[in-house]
């Protein structure tokens, strides 16, 4: 891996991190809040591991993954709606636990986590799978060879 793409991937990450915890734990008013902890380390420790496991084995993957630049308006629309559904998600977790809205079991959160974990490894397998899986629309070099969903 390059010395830019690495530097690019860890102000992605580090950005992530700091977004993640201004959006949750300043609508939360406190630091002591578990769930927005548990939620920040199955988000990011596998995202690091799949960003050093990408950046060994399969660097060429990791820069498409990096490129969130989209060239249609169109789709420009819908990560612009989807970031502002993602971002309102955090801040409305932030101020349930601050004003208590909704209490939830432990087990219920443990659920969630165990399923959200699998999901993940879910998405680390598609990922080792799929050398063609950017984040934007784009038919690629050799790709015509993939059997897509709607082929099945």
């Amino acid at each position: 891996m390059d010395k830019k793409r690495f530097i690019q991937a860890i102000g992605k990450y580090l950005l992530g991190l700091m977004l993640f915890s201004i959006l949750v734990f300043i609508p939360a008013g406190t630091l002591n809040y578990w769930n927005a902890w548990l939620l920040m380390g199955i988000l990011f420790i596998p995202m690091l591991i799949v960003g050093i496991f990408l950046s060994i084995k399969n660097p060429e993957l990791l820069r498409k993954r990096l490129n969130a630049k989209e060239k249609e308006a169109e789709q420009k629309s819908v990560i612009l709606f989807s970031s502002l559904m993602f971002i309102s998600g955090f801040i409305v977790a932030g101020l349930d636990y601050r004003y208590q809205w909704l209490i939830l079991p432990k087990w219920v959160v443990f659920v969630a986590t165990a399923v959200f974990l699998f999901a993940y490894l879910l998405f680390a397998e598609v990922l080792r799978e799929n050398r063609y899986l950017s984040r934007t629309i784009e038919v690629q070099e050799n790709q015509d060879g993939q059997v897509s969903f709607f082929d099945l």
